[in-house]
């Protein structure tokens, strides 16, 4: 259950209630596709570094190590000893990243793994229904991520599949959760919008899966190759369609600068994997921008990555010790970057709501994008 606490312009301060505890929002979940996030990092680090909600993945667990085994081991919450919310997404992304390697028919998607190449078909309720065994608090419904430049029929005739597949998704995941032998009985649903950059599309498209009355919407096929631009101007546009009483959900984004953003436009959920990502690669964000650890400049620095900052790296240890790990391909130079990483994205969250909490948002947002720009610092 959702409970919108305040606004702040369009800014929205949310409580949404789940059976595996309450998410404050907005909130950015910590990316762990396949059960684990990249970089060494354990679900009780994860509890250190504030994190409120992790992301699983449907395709990827149900290829490996099986959704059934998951089931049998008592879901996802007990396999990888997480007792917050958990979101899998439904396996639709696939359909766009593996283009090379499915078949879109109406019953749904015909797979090839790309672990081993065997046959994979996955439709809404074969969605549904490994999301089930898997017993994540927050399940996606099955959609098909069209290519946001694809031609406009194309995305057309996607999306009213992409319906029809939601009509289907909330008639299993009805079903599966009156089940006795389902592990959570509570998981909730959520819808997502797609249209590309196409904003009446868009529009369409919102008002006829709220009349599904869904626990909660998302904004679906962005960043995927559009401008910053276009993201906002079709978050612009389509958000004041989507139900105020129930959370919005920004599908793969992102960057600071594109959360501080779409916040700034009524959105509650983030996930990316930028922060992991970056981190493997020796990156890491701070509020005077992103540094580079691989540069030579930091050798002798025995500062933290960033004065004053709490995460476990910076309390421990220097700039020049965690590049001299990078350096030496060590495992630890990674995993402490990725540490400072999700810890600013999910600090930077904890920021975002204080500001709506205080009716400052605006002048929170123009202060962050400031500092952030400034680039490579010394």
């Amino acid at each position: 259950m959702y409970q919108l606490l305040t606004t702040d312009g369009l800014a929205r301060r949310g409580r949404l209630k789940t059976v595996h505890g309450t998410i404050e929002t907005p909130v950015f979940m910590n990316v762990g596709t396949i059960a684990a996030i990249k970089g060494a990092v354990a679900t009780t680090d994860l509890h250190d570094i504030g994190t409120q909600v992790e992301l699983s993945n449907t395709y990827h667990l149900h290829v490996r190590p099986g959704d059934q085994v998951v089931k049998k081991l008592g879901g996802l919450h007990k396999f990888m000893n997480w007792d917050r919310p958990i979101l899998t997404d439904s396996g639709g992304f696939q359909v766009f990243s593996l283009a090379g390697l499915r078949k879109i028919k109406e019953e749904g998607v015909y797979f090839q793994s790309h672990i081993d190449g065997r046959h994979i078909f996955m439709g809404p309720e074969e969605s549904m229904q490994i999301q089930s065994n898997l017993a994540s608090t927050i399940a996606m419904a099955f959609d098909e991520c069209p290519p946001s430049k694809a031609e406009r029929s194309y995305i057309q005739a996607s999306v009213e599949r992409t319906t029809r597949w939601l009509a289907r998704c909330k008639t299993e995941m009805t079903r599966l959760n009156s089940l006795p032998d389902t592990i959570n009985p509570k998981q909730m649903l959520f819808g997502i919008n797609q249209g590309g950059v196409e904003a009446d599309i868009r529009i369409e498209h919102a008002k006829r899966i709220v009349d599904m009355e869904l626990e909660g919407y998302a904004v679906g096929g962005l960043a995927v190759g559009e401008s910053h631009e276009e993201m906002y101007y079709i978050l612009d546009e389509t958000v004041p369609y989507l139900p105020k009483e129930k959370p919005i959900y920004l599908m793969g984004v992102g960057t600071p600068a594109n959360i501080l953003e779409a916040v700034d436009r009524g959105v509650d959920f983030f996930d990316c994997v930028y922060p992991s990502r970056n981190g493997r690669h020796g990156h890491v964000y701070t509020n005077h921008g992103k540094l580079n650890l691989f540069n030579a400049k930091y050798e002798l620095d025995d500062r933290p990555i960033e004065e004053g900052c709490q995460c476990p790296t910076c309390r421990n240890y220097s700039r020049a010790y965690v590049r001299h790990l990078l350096k030496a391909k060590e495992m630890l130079g990674m995993r402490l970057c990725v540490l400072h990483n999700l810890y600013f994205y999910n600090h930077m969250m904890e920021e975002i709501r204080e500001a709506i909490d205080n009716h400052r948002y605006k002048e929170y947002k123009k202060s962050k994008l400031t500092s952030m720009a400034e680039g490579e610092h010394a």
